[in-house]
């Protein structure tokens, strides 16, 4: 009866733990996509479009308020063509990474500060956070979100 005892004590013990599952991210991947990111940034400082318009898949998803409502796709010239646009009216803007947050084998969540002057004269330090998808060495999504609403 004690061995019994035990054994079913064991089984229950084992049942508890947490599943280890066999599915194991290479680490070389987060690590490829963290260096995709900050080199991305890079691009985004230099105010280099077409540079940081490569870094996407021919065709990308976005989510951004500045594009308006639910996922829109967007190719590199169009990519190109929406940065200038903000660098027109906002000529010094600027990106600071706040943290990187690996979520998955292709997921990089990045938190950062936009700055510059905007049209008004008015400095500006916009939190912004943004999910990229990763897929093959390229951004095939960039879903952004910040408080787009005026004070």
């Amino acid at each position: 009866m004690k061995h019994l005892f035990i054994f079913i004590i064991t089984l229950l013990t084992l049942a508890c733990q947490p599943k280890e599952t066999n599915r194991r991210e290479p680490a070389t991947t987060n690590s490829g996509n963290e260096k995709l990111v900050k080199q991305y940034f890079e691009h985004f400082n230099k105010h280099d479009w077409r540079q940081m318009a490569a870094m996407y898949s021919d065709t990308a998803k976005f989510k951004d308020p500045s594009l308006g409502e639910g996922i829109v796709d967007q190719t590199h010239e169009q990519i190109i063509r929406k940065y200038g646009e903000l660098q027109q009216m906002i000529p010094d803007v600027r990106d600071s990474v706040v943290a990187i947050y690996p979520s998955s084998d292709k997921h990089m969540i990045v938190e950062f500060i936009s700055t510059g002057t905007a049209p008004d004269k008015s400095r500006f330090a916009l939190p912004i956070c943004t999910i990229f998808t990763i897929e093959s060495g390229k951004i095939t999504g960039d879903f952004t979100y910040y408080d787009n609403f005026s004070e």
